[in-house]
Formats: structure tokens, sequence, C-alpha cells
């Protein structure tokens, strides 16, 4: 809470209003349900926090008396209303750093109850601290990794069974196997086959995987803390039912030598784009500029995308405690796709990457 508040101050926040979203469990390890009844985080820069919660959730909180103090309302009770008197005497003049997930509706209500204040993005003041991971988040991610490592393995040596199932069946499948591997929830588990993995963001859907088929395979959940914060995985790999075409294995080449160019080049001090364009020079040298049609990389930590991202255009240098994925990718329209994917963080001794499972184009039979 203290960064927090030393953030406000040099935002010139007066109060932060967490409501749905990251920021809210990973400040005070609640996260809360999107309802139509409002739960927000008040934290004046000064004084103590307030959680205000509906009675019927309530039970759901686990108090934190050095965190925040516990405010429920019932049915009848007008909880913007509350939220506006803990704002404070104030009000009239307040600067508000809302919630970047805020309901709308909540936020107008709002806004009509202080007419006065002055309103900002909450992620201006939250979005740079939850950038630079303390040990124990690192740890968290860590531990995220290792268990999508896990999964990853399992599908390289064949444990995962491909050949006769749809792409959906193997999804559900790489699902459970994060469960049973420690995390908690499913974030996605993107199963792209043949000419599905040329959309990186593919659905995965009733196509029966077959012999030859290239698969690319892309998840990752969240694993929850002793805290209650959740720390997310994310991983891509690529298997070929039987061995790849030349041109497959050759694409493939350039992909892993970009990826862990990029890999090494993120050290700190270096521009977040300097990373990107070290993976997209090695590829575009190769012939294949056109084919790499999206960022080589995001941040990681309570949410799969978050600050810094790795893209053209961002000049902000790595600093130790940063978190992101370095995952350039290559992909021939209606024919196939590729994409390598590891979570790296920044460190005073280099590049720490999260994920080792094996980066090769493995041949499985099926």
């Amino acid at each position: 809470m203290d960064r927090v508040r030393a953030a406000m101050v040099e935002r010139e926040v007066d109060v932060l209003l967490l409501s749905v979203g990251p920021d809210l469990p990973w400040l005070a390890g609640y996260e809360a349900m999107p309802l139509e009844r409002l739960t927000m985080l008040v934290v004046p820069v000064d004084g103590d926090p307030t959680l205000v919660v509906p009675r019927l959730e309530a039970p759901r909180v686990v108090e934190r008396p050095g965190v925040f103090g516990l405010r429920a309302f019932g049915e009848t009770d007008d909880p913007v209303r509350l939220v506006a008197e803990l704002v404070g005497s104030g009000a009239s003049t307040a600067r508000l750093a809302v919630g970047d997930r805020t309901w709308a509706r909540f936020v107008v209500d709002l806004q009509a109850e202080l007419p006065g204040a002055r309103w900002s993005r909450a992620s201006t003041v939250t979005g740079p601290l939850r950038a630079l991971k303390e040990p124990g988040e690192i740890e968290a991610l860590r531990a995220a990794g290792e268990a999508a490592d896990r999964v990853a393995a399992q599908l390289q040596c064949g444990e995962i069974g491909l050949v006769g199932r749809t792409e959906a069946e193997v999804s559900a499948d790489l699902g459970a196997r994060l469960l049973a591997e420690g995390h908690q929830r499913v974030n996605f588990a993107i199963v792209a086959s043949g000419p599905n993995a040329a959309s990186p963001h593919h659905e995965p859907g009733d196509r029966v995987i077959a012999p030859g088929d290239l698969v690319l395979c892309d998840f990752g959940g969240t694993m929850f803390t002793a805290d209650g914060v959740g720390y997310c995985s994310d991983i891509t790999r690529c298997v070929s039912v039987g061995e790849p075409p030349s041109e497959v294995a050759d694409a493939y080449a350039i992909l892993h030598e970009a990826q862990e160019a990029a890999v090494e080049a993120a050290t700190l001090g270096t521009a977040c784009e300097e990373v990107d364009a070290v993976a997209r020079r090695i590829i575009t040298a190769a012939g294949f500029g056109d084919r790499f049609i999206h960022r080589t990389g995001h941040g990681i930590g309570v949410e799969e995308h978050e600050d810094p991202y790795i893209v053209v255009g961002n000049a902000a240098p790595l600093e130790a405690g940063n978190a992101f994925s370095v995952e350039p990718g290559i992909y021939t329209e209606r024919r196939w796709g590729l994409r390598l994917e590891d979570i790296v963080v920044a460190t005073p001794d280099g590049p720490d990457p999260l994920n080792t499972v094996d980066h090769a184009l493995v041949v499985v039979d099926g």
C-alpha cells in the first residue's frame, strides 16, 4: 500500500477507486464478482482504505485489517452514495482515479454524485507498479510457468493424443492438465491444426487432427498465492504429426533463431521496441517479414496481457522485475502457422526465462 500511496502523490491522485478487474485482487487479495451490485475499494492518499461490498458478498471476503476495512451494504442501500461519502469532505474538488474495468454505469453514477471531482484512470497509478514485479510475484510466475512447462512436455512426448481428436477435445485436455498441475483457472487453450494455425488467435473447433498436420498450442491459466492473488502462465509450442515439410522446418528454424535472439536482447535498459526489432529483423531478412503480423510480446502478471508491451513504438526501457512474453510468429494464410513463446523476466543478471521446455519443433506420432 505504501508504494501505491507514493504513486498517488506523484500522480496527484487524492483517492483511488478500484472495482472489478485485476487491480483489486492485486492490491487487496479479493476478486470481485462482476455484478450489478457495486464492489469498490476506496483508497485515500491519507487515511484507511475501505472495501465496499454487497452484504451477500461479504462472507467471500477474507478480511485484512492491515490492508482495508470492510463496509457491507444492504439491498436497499445506495453504494454509490456510500463511496461518495468515503471520498470525504473534499469530494467536490477531489482528484479521483477509477479502475479501468469499472462498469460504465457505476462511473456515470459516481460522476453524477461527485460533479466537481476530476477523474483519471487508475492504471496511471497501478500500471507502472504492477509492471515491476517484486520477488514473491516473480516466484509465483515461475511456479505457474513450470506447471505450464510440464503440460507442454506431456504434449511433446506424445502423452496427449492428437490424431483422430478434434481441436476442441485437445484444448479441453490441455486445460484439464493445467488444473492437474496446480492451476486453479484455465484462461485459454488454443489448439490450431493444419491451416487453422495461420490464425494466431484461432478458436479450437471441430476440425479433426490428422497425420501430417502441424499443431500450434498456446495455453495458460492462473495459479493463486496464499494471499489470494492469481498469477498467470502463457506458453506456445508447436508439434508436427509426422515429419514436417522442409518449408515448415526451415521457417521454424528461422523462428527459433529470432525468438532466442529476442530473449537474449531483453536486458535492462533495452527499449521494449528493440526486443521486438531483434526478432523482426531476423524474420524479415529470411523473407517472412510480411508473415509476422503481431507484436513480439506482452507483459504478464495478474493479467495475461499487461505492461510492458514488446512492440514497435514502445521506447520504454526494460527494468528489473518486468515480466513479459517473447513470442514471434510466422503465418502462411490458409496453410500453416508457427509461434514460439516463453515468459521472461528482466533481471540485473540478464533475461531469466520462466519456460525451459524443449523449443524444437517436436515430431510426434499422434
